[in-house]
């Protein structure tokens, strides 16, 4: 019984168009996460960890390399010595209780919106990888036109949500205005929800301005709602430096979201237990998320983690491991008692799309589930600890994306009279060679039942040899070239287009952004 559902992506909505490839992909969709979190921490756990960040506050205090937020954090009640900031337990509960449960982000097309916060998840490409892998070049500096195959698969898959970052760092193009060229492609060849990296002034406002005008918006439409995004990493142990803290500034001013998410190895820039170094992420986040509170009340925050160990051998960073799956589940237990929406990520250290790499991007991935994250970054593509993304991964790491939104059906668990089946089961009997298969209540529901894959090959040994015996990532590596030559953009108005082109060519000639910091 052959079963195929053709659902087409990379185009905005989920209207369907022909394709030559066969991409049984889900519609576009959120997932909202249905499980309850797996909590490893009892009561007595979760507070030793929240006096560990009263400690860590009030006691040693956190560096902010930057004068303007110095002079903020100092307004809003902190005590300031030089660059050292503490933050009394008083203080922080009240700035975190102007933090929102949940918000949402509208991108240039309305239909792509995306809840955050409560039972909501959300899918982000790979981001920043400075080179690119694939079967046919092999490992290479990232380049445009890589750049531009990687937001072409981002936009096709409907199971990615989240046009994040750069999902390969195109050297090819001057740091000065690399920013700009990105930005104009992002938002050409997306319509999805995008983000700014918060580094120095001219970056992160040139990209707000570049989401106003392709959301054809007014100065106050735009900050009446969050319509995109920045991430930020503290500097661990206990330090957030300047441009990351300008940017963090300029887009609270404006209510935009800010993801705060410390990057602590445990072993290396973080204790060596687990409990630890999550305490010392946490104190990290949570400093910077009080003074975005003290910005402006309300405007939307999440807490991020990138809690990982370190390979005690050589010292290099170890993703997808047993310890980066409950990092990442205290982190949640203790962001639900914070009330803050998380952010995880899907991530591997693998170097090669491999089994190595999918053990540990699936580990990570459903670290995510369990842990209640709403923002999953670096969930398809992500390969040797972040310094490569790969096309052939970025598709593998979608099927398991879709086996988490297929889990989280709601159908797959219904018990009412029909789903039970009892006249199925009688009908069906004690019979000798007796199936299902042709049964009427089989056929009504077949086409559904189950999931099918799109990269997966289900069929038997000797029907996969005589296929040609292909191994899943040259099929996927197929898969992204039928993709990359098959792609239409979504639409986006002729006059918005000419006006973002207008805005990237009067930046340019202004010299763009300084590439020292």
């Amino acid at each position: 019984m052959v079963m195929k559902r053709i659902r087409a992506g990379g185009r905005a909505g989920n209207q369907r168009r022909s394709v030559k490839t066969t991409i049984d992909q889900m519609p576009w969709r959120q997932v909202v996460n249905t499980d309850r979190p797996t909590e490893p921490l009892d009561e007595e756990g979760v507070l030793n960890i929240h006096e560990g960040v009263i400690k860590i506050l009030e006691d040693i205090g956190i560096e902010f390399m930057n004068p303007e937020a110095l002079r903020i954090l100092k307004k809003g009640g902190a005590t300031v010595n030089g660059e050292n900031v503490r933050i009394g337990r008083d203080l922080l509960t009240e700035m975190l209780s102007h933090t929102p449960r949940e918000f949402s982000i509208t991108p240039r097309n309305p239909e792509r919106k995306i809840r955050l916060g409560g039972k909501n998840m959300a899918f982000v490409n790979v981001s920043s990888p400075p080179n690119m892998w694939d079967l046919e070049r092999g490992k290479r500096p990232g380049d445009f036109e890589g750049f531009k195959d990687f937001l072409k698969l981002t936009q096709y898959f409907n199971c990615i949500h989240v046009a994040g970052g750069y999902p390969v760092e195109p050297v090819d193009i001057h740091a000065s205005v690399r920013h700009l060229d990105c930005l104009y492609e992002k938002l050409i060849l997306t319509d999805k929800v995008v983000h700014a990296y918060s580094l120095g002034k001219e970056r992160v406002e040139d990209v707000m301005e570049m989401v106003r005008i392709a959301g054809g918006l007014t100065h106050e439409e735009f900050e009446e709602h969050p319509r995109m995004y920045t991430n930020i990493n503290s500097v661990s142990p206990l330090k957030h430096d300047f441009p990351m803290l300008d940017g963090t500034i300029r887009l609270a001013r404006r209510g935009q979201p800010i993801v705060v998410t410390p990057f602590t190895l445990a072993g290396a820039m973080a204790p060596v237990t687990m409990s630890g170094a999550v305490t010392l992420s946490l104190a990290e986040g949570l400093a910077a998320i009080v003074m975005i509170q003290m910005i402006r009340r309300g405007c939307p925050t999440m807490i991020g983690t990138f809690t990982s160990n370190v390979d005690m051998k050589s010292g290099a960073p170890a993703f997808g491991t047993p310890e980066y799956m409950r990092a990442t589940q205290m982190t949640g237990q203790m962001a639900r008692f914070y009330g803050l929406p998380m952010r995880s990520s899907g991530v591997c250290t693998a170097n090669v799309p491999d089994g190595q790499a999918m053990w540990e991007t699936s580990n990570s991935l459903w670290a995510a589930v369990q842990s209640g994250t709403n923002l999953v970054y670096h969930a398809a593509g992500w390969l040797e600890g972040g310094l490569i993304a790969s096309p052939e991964k970025f598709i593998m790491d979608c099927e398991i994306i879709q086996h988490i939104q297929r889990y989280m059906e709601p159908s797959i668990c219904a018990t009412d009279i029909n789903d039970i089946a009892i006249d199925a089961i009688r009908e069906v009997g004690h019979l000798p060679g007796a199936n299902y298969f042709s049964i009427e209540h089989t056929q009504e529901r077949y086409v559904d039942a189950f999931y099918a894959p799109f990269i997966s090959d289900w069929t038997n040994y000797e029907a996969w040899n005589l296929n040609g015996g292909t191994w899943t990532a040259k099929r996927a590596h197929k898969m992204y070239k039928d993709i990359i030559n098959e792609f239409e953009a979504p639409p986006i108005d002729d006059g918005i287009k000419e006006e973002l082109k207008e805005f990237v060519v009067k930046r340019k000639s202004e010299g763009g952004a300084p590439t020292d910091f």
